[in-house]
């Protein structure tokens, strides 16, 4: 953190906005001079019971923390990238970025021979999901090996992150499904057969050829648990009647159901298979159609 601090020194909105943060902060809690002056005060600023009055402020601090070692993705996704993305580097506020990154380049040369082919392979993705960082791209084990090793020589060196490579696993799509954001991501391999015949030997060549397809699939055991703890189903799956819901009149009770229906639908439209989505909307239907029974 002391080095990103070093970068918003140069960075004038940076500062602005983190003394903002500070003198509200300061003033919520203790005077700003004390606060720096003593150690007294700075270990009562870091109190437990303050700790939970400021997380908003080390929330910021946490972010800019984030976004700082995490811009190496910006610059990946521009050289890897076929379409060129709109720049927000303005955003970032950074200043010797790129500079670091070349001069990254030149220092593992030696120990990345095909460190140039890294940067420029092509479908890279990143995103941050529930505290953990995925990064997504094509290519074999031992491609994805050198990305990982890439990356956390980079973070240790330039950031003093340290993060050890124990902790980076490469899951491989066509074997361990990603589960993001409520969809399953697994990568099936359709196998096809092309056969070739030769007039003149008359002899039959067959060919096995296999295409890599991402499916995106319903996660129906979770989805069936979320409806279970609602009341909407047995463990098992099977639909019940919601006692709740009896008070209500009619026309609620369908729109309310009506309207979880269409809520799943709209979210896992995307999916490359129904069959498990045909299977929720199967038990909300029917749960709502037992609900109606029991009231009348």
């Amino acid at each position: 953190l002391v080095q990103t601090l070093r970068y918003w020194v140069k960075d004038a909105p940076s500062l602005h906005l983190l003394r903002f943060f500070l003198r509200e902060y300061c003033n919520c809690n203790c005077n700003c001079n004390n606060l720096i002056a003593t150690k007294k005060t700075c270990f009562h600023f870091l109190t437990k019971i303050n700790l939970k009055r400021n997380q908003r402020f080390f929330f910021l601090l946490y972010n800019f923390y984030v976004c700082e070692y995490e811009s190496i993705f910006v610059f990946l996704h521009k050289q890897s990238s076929h379409l060129r993305p709109t720049s927000f580097g303005a955003l970032l506020e950074r200043i010797y970025f790129y500079g670091k990154i070349e001069r990254l380049v030149q220092v593992f040369a030696k120990d990345f021979p095909t460190n140039l082919c890294l940067v420029k392979y092509p479908l890279m993705h990143y995103v941050r999901y529930q505290g953990k960082s995925i990064l997504l791209s094509r290519g074999t084990v031992l491609l994805m090996t050198k990305w990982k090793y890439y990356l956390v020589h980079f973070w240790q060196r330039n950031f003093d992150l340290w993060f050890h490579s124990r902790r980076a696993h490469i899951k491989q799509l066509y074997k361990n499904p990603l589960d993001f954001m409520g969809y399953l991501s697994i990568v099936r391999l359709n196998p096809s057969r092309v056969r070739s015949q030769m007039l003149e030997n008359s002899f039959l060549i067959n060919i096995a050829i296999s295409n890599k397809k991402l499916d995106t699939l319903v996660p129906i055991i979770p989805l069936i648990g979320s409806l279970t703890k609602d009341n909407f189903c047995n463990l098992l799956g099977h639909p019940i009647s919601k006692p709740v819901r009896t008070d209500l009149a009619d026309s609620d009770i369908m729109d309310r159901f009506g309207r979880i229906c269409r809520n799943l639908s709209h979210y896992y439209s995307g999916s490359s298979k129904k069959k498990s989505l045909y299977r929720i909307k199967y038990i909300l239907r029917l749960s709502c159609a037992k609900t109606l029974a029991r009231k009348h």
